[in-house]
């Protein structure tokens, strides 16, 4: 547990620009206490301590203003970061080195038993008031743009937008989380995608009418010549 904790700490000093050392970090970073919150719970919660994990998961949603419930499992180095009203449910998986922005929510869609919430994979960046909902995956290297709402798997690789959410395009496997995570001008740009789309199809279009317009004179002339 406490090698578990040094490195969540070590993994946000080296992923945020503005943290400036460790006590800063330790001392100042609601996320981080988020996370070292969720990772207590979780073991009571595992131990069969569920009552003690619930009241400590409620202690530290009203300190920090993230919500986690102690079943969901989160895994190595996780990143939360702003966390103000992130929200990650009960059978939630996040995998290694997982960046969450603020406003985040891992929910379910339904009220049955059994995994409602969603599996997350590893190096995966969920924008800020992205929504992941339902007992969906979310491939490795994933890319989930701010606000979308993401109610269907996405392979690995993918960058999902839009509301619902929509894969976009493929992205290329990341070398190192620390730098990609903030190459936001990387993310595709799904309106300029859809007008460049209409101004290719108006091209053809009058592409098209030129050649009937061109056409059509061809075979006046023609008639006329017969007349």
């Amino acid at each position: 547990m406490r090698g578990r904790l040094r490195r969540d700490l070590e993994s946000l000093l080296e992923r945020d620009p503005a943290a400036r050392s460790k006590l800063e970090v330790a001392l100042c970073y609601s996320g981080l206490h988020a996370l070292w919150g969720h990772r207590v719970n979780h073991w009571l919660w595992t131990r069969g301590h569920t009552l003690l994990a619930r009241i400590g998961s409620s202690a530290v949603r009203l300190v920090t203003g993230v919500e986690i419930h102690p079943g969901a499992v989160l895994g190595e180095r996780v990143f939360i970061d702003h966390a103000s009203g992130v929200v990650i449910g009960e059978t939630a998986v996040v995998g290694d080195d997982v960046t969450i922005y603020q406003g985040v929510t891992l929910g379910g869609t339904s009220l049955e038993g059994g995994v409602r919430h969603p599996t997350i994979g590893n190096r995966v960046t969920i924008g800020a008031g992205a929504k992941i909902l339902g007992p969906i995956t979310i491939g490795d290297d994933c890319r989930i743009g701010a606000n979308a709402v993401v109610v269907k798997s996405a392979p690995s690789n993918s960058v999902v937008m839009g509301v619902p959410g929509q894969i976009i395009a493929p992205k290329s496997p990341r070398e190192q989380v620390c730098h990609s995570d903030r190459e936001a001008t990387l993310m595709p740009d799904p309106q300029g995608v859809m007008v460049q789309s209409l101004l290719s199809r108006v091209d053809e279009l009058e592409a098209l009418l030129q050649v009937h317009a061109w056409t059509h004179d061809a075979a006046s002339q023609e008639q006329d010549f017969s007349i």
